[in-house]
């Protein structure tokens, strides 16, 4: 048998030393039994179906040893394709199969034509198992380059996304400057601005103390000192609205009121009551009043008195609206107003609460304050007089709140001038000018 083979070998190919020494590897039971077979029945020249089948056993183990030209195992398992999708790999897969069954068919042939021996049909067997397997090395070949190239492509994918990468990090770095460039901006602009309203603020300071000073200017002479006196008697008029409304609105017997102030008057009209509300006002207002020069500046440095009590609550001005509040406004008057204590105890507490009736007093209040405070400064002589009930009403030093001189009537004795029922307002001596009080004649 090895003699056989020696001379159906080609010793320049190297296939058939390949296919020699695959024919060596394989199991020889199953030639074995075939040539036994062979001498127990020459009768029959044909392959016995036995064998056909311990050959078919064999085969595929046979076929686990096979070596390409370049030494490396073929296996009959098919090959992994990284696209098993693909139509084309399934093309591959069955071209695979197809190889291998082929090839297994030409070595059974192969294996025939040794027994009996027939040179012919052993090369051309031999023919047929080496081109199968050339075309599987060429399977492999086609294989090893498609993942070679996928395996390119993946690098090449990755090169992309490594420079998209570096040119997003470098825009990313540039954003991050202009973000950077953007807040140094930003804080210049806030120093600026504090610079500004630094500025602003030294500004309105300067505006406001020129205000002040033309405003102290323009208060310190006995003509606008009598414009001013007209300002507080009209603040006093301003603040006794809201106060007899609220008489009204919580159930008050308003006629029981203007007689617990004044008893025994007689009003020519009723709306007259009104004068007593004031009156009650001003002696509060003006009780123990003294007339000292003291700075009035911190008055005129808000629009809104309200400002300035909030500024400062413990300025002699918050200690005098305090004081005035809490005597003019009695509790049980503010607790039938309001229900509650809560702007008293707000005042209690050292603070001036931002109420609209609050609001409407700190604006009477505000120019009885600069009233007193103007007096002494234009003239340290400056006088405050009053005038008691049943005086004889005079125009030199008085005038009437509904606008009579003077009223005579005759009578058995002569001619008799009116009386006075209460005074309003008191009257100032400045200078050589003379502010009459303002009184309800009877």
């Amino acid at each position: 048998m090895e003699c056989a083979t020696n001379n159906s070998s080609k010793p320049s190919s190297n296939i058939s030393e390949l296919v020699s020494k695959f024919a060596k590897a394989c199991k020889l039971r199953s030639i074995g039994v075939f040539y036994e077979n062979q001498i127990h029945h020459s009768n029959h020249p044909q392959i016995p179906n036995k064998s056909n089948d311990l050959v078919s056993e064999d085969s595929s183990d046979i076929i686990e040893e096979i070596k390409c030209c370049d030494g490396e195992k073929v296996h009959p398992q098919p090959t992994e394709f990284p696209d098993k999708g693909n139509a084309n790999a399934e093309v591959e897969i069955l071209k695979l199969f197809d190889t291998i069954s082929t090839l297994k068919f030409a070595y059974v042939q192969l294996q025939e034509a040794h027994i009996p021996y027939d040179p012919e049909k052993i090369i051309a067997t031999n023919n047929r198992v080496v081109g199968e397997l050339e075309k599987l090395c060429k399977i492999k070949k086609a294989y090893k380059e498609r993942q070679f190239t996928k395996a390119e492509l993946n690098y090449s994918h990755l090169d992309l996304l490594r420079v998209e990468i570096e040119v997003s990090e470098r825009l990313l770095e540039k954003l991050k400057s202009g973000c950077r460039a953007k807040d140094s901006d930003i804080v210049c602009l806030q120093e600026q601005l504090h610079d500004l309203d630094l500025g602003n603020r030294k500004l309105i300071q300067r505006i406001r103390q020129k205000s002040l000073e033309r405003k102290t200017q323009k208060i310190l002479n006995e003509k606008s000192f009598k414009d001013l006196f007209k300002a507080a008697s009209k603040s006093i008029h301003d603040f006794a609205k809201p106060l007899i409304s609220l008489m009204k609105a919580s159930g008050w017997d308003l006629d029981m009121a203007a007689d617990s102030i004044q008893e025994a008057v007689v009003y020519s009209k009723r709306c007259h009551k009104k004068y007593a509300f004031e009156a009650y006002i001003v002696r509060r207002m003006f009780h123990g009043i003294s007339l000292k020069s003291y700075n009035i500046d911190e008055v005129f440095a808000y629009d809104d008195p309200i400002d300035v009590l909030i500024a400062n609550p413990k300025s002699r001005f918050a200690e005098f609206c305090r004081e005035k509040y809490l005597f003019v406004v009695h509790p049980t008057m503010e607790a039938s107003f309001f229900g509650n204590l809560d702007q008293r105890r707000f005042l209690l507490s050292g603070k001036h609460p931002r109420t609209p009736f609050y609001q409407v007093f700190a604006k009477m209040a505000k120019w009885i304050w600069v009233l007193q405070g103007i007096a002494a400064s234009v003239d340290p002589n400056t006088k405050i007089f009053l005038v008691r009930r049943g005086s004889a009403f005079s125009t030199v030093y008085m005038e009437s709140v509904e606008g009579i001189e003077e009223v005579s009537v005759l009578s058995r004795e002569g001619e008799v001038t009116k009386k006075v029922e209460f005074m309003v307002m008191p009257g100032f001596r400045i200078g050589r000018t003379l502010l009459k009080a303002q009184v309800y004649l009877s």
